[in-house]
């Protein structure tokens, strides 16, 4: 098994497969391990809206969440951060753009008074955490202390999550499918293992892809993992401004971009802590911009959307920013 790992690696048409390939199970996975979360779940009497914000809402975050242990795991810890702040950056840029170019996105009262002053300052707590060496007195980057703080915010931003659903249990979505038993039980333990092996493939072949290209992993994790862990969210935000019905996509975004800051990169900095790489503070701040655009994209006009405009200038903040980043690289 090992010899027939290292071969493809070693080639350039089997190794593409092989990131590819992992894309497809990490994804799958997530969705089978949701359908079966949620089936299961249901068959012990848990409400809908409870499943909503826990099963389903973790699942949607379980590729990047798989990817960032597989990445301290091995080691690679700047393959796990920018795998976070790559998929926020994307999430907002690319995904809110896109979408807005379609059509125009509606946001939700609670996106604008609590969730995107949220985001803005989860991303805003990595800047500190990596420009400032808080809380620690160590080398920069996400300590444990530091990973502990944020999972402490986002127990928090669970608990008024919870909150404000039952509130307003209209908001809550969750079509789960109804799956007998034994098909749960599978679907469950297809999706774990569809996880684990798509993303040991993903970062084995992202390393090896970034050592061929002469690339620090960093840049890997920003472009092809976070583009790829955030194709999902894309397709279906784009599918929903074509038949004109996005109002939940910018809530969908911006909870996936708090999820990840607070429960993924601070659980990752838990299991190990995450040294600062070349360029984090860049990342960390146009991660940062992304949110505080889109505030104030939708705060600009009396339908509280954002724009076929807004979403032309997010694309093109986010080409000058891919731009900057890989120009070191493109003119070596």
């Amino acid at each position: 098994m090992h010899s027939i790992l290292t071969y493809c690696l070693s080639n350039p048409w089997l190794l593409a497969l092989m990131l590819v390939l992992g894309f497809v199970l990490l994804v799958k996975g997530a969705d089978w391990l949701v359908d079966g979360a949620s089936a299961i779940a249901r068959r012990f009497g848990i409400s809908d809206l409870v499943i909503g914000l826990t099963v389903v809402a973790f699942g949607t975050s379980m590729p990047e969440f798989v990817v960032n242990m597989v990445s301290v795991a091995e080691g690679s810890t700047d393959l796990a951060i920018t795998n976070i702040l790559g998929s926020n950056i994307i999430n907002t840029f690319v995904i809110l753009g896109v979408t807005a170019l379609i059509w125009p996105v509606t946001s939700q009262k609670r996106s604008r008074q609590y969730d995107i002053p949220l985001s803005i300052l989860a991303c805003a707590m990595v800047y500190v955490f990596v420009r400032y060496n808080v809380p620690s007195e160590q080398e920069p980057g996400i300590t444990r202390l530091g990973g502990i703080i944020l999972l402490v915010l986002f127990i928090w931003f669970l608990t008024n999550t919870f909150r404000h659903a039952k509130e307003h249990p209209e908001e809550a979505e969750n079509e789960a499918k109804p799956l007998g038993i034994g098909l749960a039980l599978l679907f469950l333990f297809a999706g774990l293992a569809g996880l684990v092996v798509g993303g040991e493939m993903i970062v084995k072949s992202a390393v090896q892809i970034a050592t061929n290209l002469g690339v620090s992993e960093a840049v890997i994790g920003l472009t092809v993992v976070a583009l790829g862990t955030s194709l999902p969210e894309l397709a279906t935000s784009a599918m929903a401004a074509f038949k004109h019905n996005c109002d939940i996509a910018l809530g969908n975004v911006i909870g996936s971009n708090i999820f990840n800051v607070f429960f993924v990169l601070g659980t990752s900095a838990i299991v190990h802590p995450l040294p600062a790489y070349t360029g984090i503070q860049l990342d960390a701040w146009t991660a940062v911009i992304g949110s505080l655009l889109v505030w104030i994209f939708v705060m600009s006009n009396k339908k509280r959307q954002i724009k076929r405009w807004g979403g032309a200038v997010l694309l093109l903040v986010y080409a000058a920013f891919l731009t900057y980043r890989l120009l070191p690289y493109i003119t070596a």
